[in-house]
């Protein structure tokens, strides 16, 4: 058996040198190189030929025309699994090598330390881990090093500075950590670093070289103060995001010095202080992003000054007095963002003009004024959220008739009037949240009629007249007309509207029934009818609503008993039946609903005794509440078991017996 090995080893081996043997160095070398893969890609298996003379017609190979040495490999983007094999190493004229996009694992070999003619590596979005290797601050020529996306670790050498014709340095998302070298200063021709999703720490150096035009450290641990626009020089930067990193200090009025600037990013920063009015002289700025700090005073109104700002995030501060009249000059605005802040007056006239607006964000501040019918003639408009000030007047009635809204959001105002009718003109509209202002009339047939809506909270307002019929929107999840004046019947075209799964009605003069077709909303969690005129039984069909969590449908004339099938509810957590007219007896299969915290039956007309079963409800906790019925007989001892129940209510019943049980309730 060994003789046969052997022989057949040799006869592999002949014949492998055979096909090969006409093979230049460099070919045997890639051949090497990928037998540590554990999958060959077809195009690479199709064409890495053993008989060629040279790899020049290899995928992904380039070669020099006269000497035929590979000088290029690209295998980028083929999800190659395995590992770096070291013999790459011995193609030593390999000046590109791109490696982006696969699976290798492991370290980079140390026999890379022989491609000192490479001008660009990328080995991008790969397994790779270990440290920086120290080798690479060696290579003379080396342009661009792309290594992101790795599991690197470790921090960057100090040697990075010997890389002196570096422009392009990417290290972000791997787990490098420590602090960033001083000698990085010395690679006076790097134009990009991005350093973003590590672990750095201590300070942004201030030896950083002033060719430097795109610089990102967001999602790190740095600390100390922003050293742009001072000694460090910052003419030709472009691009600057700082964000999610622990600074200390304001924004350095110096930054005005960094006249190229196109995006500035500082998110959740630590910053303090005000802004400062040099940012006026970024006039090439397209985003101003300096959301969730800690920024007071006013928005300087130089702001304006900046009138290639595309985007505008200050939201999340503690900014206040009025939003400067000077933005109206920011003619390319489409995103305006200065939401949870302490701003107050109006928003000037002139904002509701820029042509390009899109998204207006400045909820949660004390804002007021109305709003002006100029904002109707915003083509782009898209989302208005204006939720909890203090705006009042009526809503422009042409709203959404030029304009493909999206959102509008004006919850908690002091809105009059009625509701826009053509809000959906643009048939892309969301969100509509209108609840908790002072708006009356009938709500638009077109609300009925937008199958794009996928939120309605129209919730505390003077509305009357029915609500509209819903037209099937499969988007609809979320519906709140709550403590409104809204009459007649609900209309059974709501069971279109297949994935609801809230529908808040109470507080209405809704009468009737409830439609049967409510059991077609399979996916509805709360159904809250409490507080209405509504009559008549419990459709069996509600049944079908195997993922209802909350079911109130009390202070209403319902009647008859409670449909067996309901025990279909395994997750109920509340049900509230209090002052209808139910009658028969209190159901043993309540013991289904394992998950219920509060149970309200009182004020009905049930009778029999309470059955044993409501010992099971062990999660019972806000309220159990049988009062006002015509239950009779004892208190069964099984109510004991409810430890963590805190309400119990079994007044105005015909009970008999001991209330000794009731010693057995801690929490009440």
């Amino acid at each position: 058996m060994m003789m046969r090995l052997c022989l057949l080893f040799l006869h592999l081996y002949y014949y492998y040198y055979s096909v090969s043997a006409a093979l230049n160095s460099d070919g045997l070398a890639l051949l090497s190189f990928m037998s540590h893969w554990t999958y060959v890609p077809s195009s690479i298996n199709s064409t890495w030929i053993p008989s060629h003379s040279t790899p020049c017609s290899w995928e992904g190979v380039q070669c020099h025309p006269n000497t035929h040495r590979v000088i290029s490999l690209n295998l980028s983007y083929l999800d190659i699994p395995g590992q770096l094999g070291p013999e790459i190493a011995n193609c030593t004229q390999l000046k590109h090598l791109d490696l982006t996009y696969n699976y290798f694992t492991g370290q980079i070999p140390h026999s890379f330390n022989n491609l000192h003619k490479l001008t660009y590596l990328s080995l991008s979005t790969n397994l790779l881990t270990g440290p920086f290797p120290h080798f690479l601050t060696q290579f003379p020529h080396l342009l661009l090093l792309d290594l992101s996306y790795n599991q690197f670790t470790g921090s960057i050498p100090t040697s990075i500075g010997n890389m002196t014709q570096l422009r392009y340095l990417y290290l972000k998302f791997n787990n490098f950590s420590g602090t960033i070298p001083s000698t990085i200063g010395n690679c006076t021709q790097l134009q990009d670093l991005f350093l973003n999703y590590n672990h750095f720490q201590g300070v942004i150096p201030h030896t950083l070289n002033n060719n430097l035009v795109r610089f990102h450290v967001a999602y790190n641990k740095l600390t100390g103060t922003i050293p742009f626009g001072g000694s460090s020089g910052c003419q030709n930067l472009l691009f600057l995001d700082i964000s999610f990193n622990f600074f200390s200090g304001g924004i350095p009025s110096a930054i005005g010095n960094c006249t190229s600037l196109s995006l500035f990013s500082a998110v959740r920063c630590n910053l303090v202080g005000t802004i400062p009015s040099s940012i006026g002289l970024l006039t090439k700025l397209s985003l101003l992003n300096l959301p969730e700090n800690h920024l007071s005073g006013k928005i300087p109104p130089q702001i304006g000054n900046c009138k290639s700002l595309n985007s505008l995030h200050l939201y999340s501060n503690r900014l206040d007095g009025n939003i400067p009249t000077e933005l109206e000059k920011l003619s390319e605005l489409q995103d305006l963002e200065l939401f949870s802040n302490q701003l107050s007056g109006e928003i000037p006239l002139g904002i509701w003009k820029i042509q390009s607006l899109e998204h207006l964000l400045v909820y949660n501040n004390s804002l007021s004024g109305e709003l002006p019918v100029e904002m109707t003639e915003l083509k782009n408009l898209k989302n208005i959220s204006l939720f909890n000030n203090m705006f009042s007047g009526v809503i422009p009635q042409s709203l959404g008739i030029n304009s493909t809204l999206l959102q509008l959001d004006f919850i908690n105002n002091k809105f009059t009037g009625n509701l826009p009718p053509n809000l959906c003109f643009g048939r892309k509209l969301s969100v509509l949240n209108m609840g908790i202002n002072q708006l009356q009339g009938s709500i638009p047939r077109d609300i009925g009629r937008c199958t794009t809506l996928r939120r309605v909270i129209l919730k505390q307002n003077n509305f009357t007249g029915p609500l509209p019929d819903f037209e099937t929107n499969t988007n609809l999840l979320y519906m709140d007309i709550t403590n409104n004046k809204i009459n007649g019947s609900i209309p059974s075209s709501l069971g279109n509207c297949k994935n609801l799964t809230d529908l808040i009605l109470p507080m209405n003069k809704f009468s009737g029934p409830i439609p049967s077709e409510i059991g077609n909303l399979v996916n509805l969690r709360t159904l809250i009818l409490a507080h209405n005129n509504l009559e008549g039984p419990l459709p069996f069909q509600l049944s079908n609503c195997t993922k209802m969590d909350k079911f109130d449908v009390g202070f209403n004339f319902l009647n008859g008993s409670l449909p067996s099938s309901l025990q279909r509810w395994t997750r109920l957590n509340t049900l509230i039946l209090s002052e209808n007219r139910f009658s028969g007896g209190i159901p043993a299969f309540l013991s289904a609903f394992s998950h219920i915290s509060e149970l309200q039956l009182g004020g009905n007309m049930f009778g029999g005794r309470i059955p044993r079963s409501v010992g099971a409800l062990q999660n019972l906790i806000y309220g159990l509440n049988l009062s006002s019925n015509g239950l009779i007989g004892d208190i069964p001892v099984e109510i004991g078991k409810l430890k963590t129940l805190q309400m119990l209510d079994l007044s105005q019943n015909n009970l008999t017996g001991s209330i000794q049980v009731l010693d057995e309730l801690p929490s009440l």
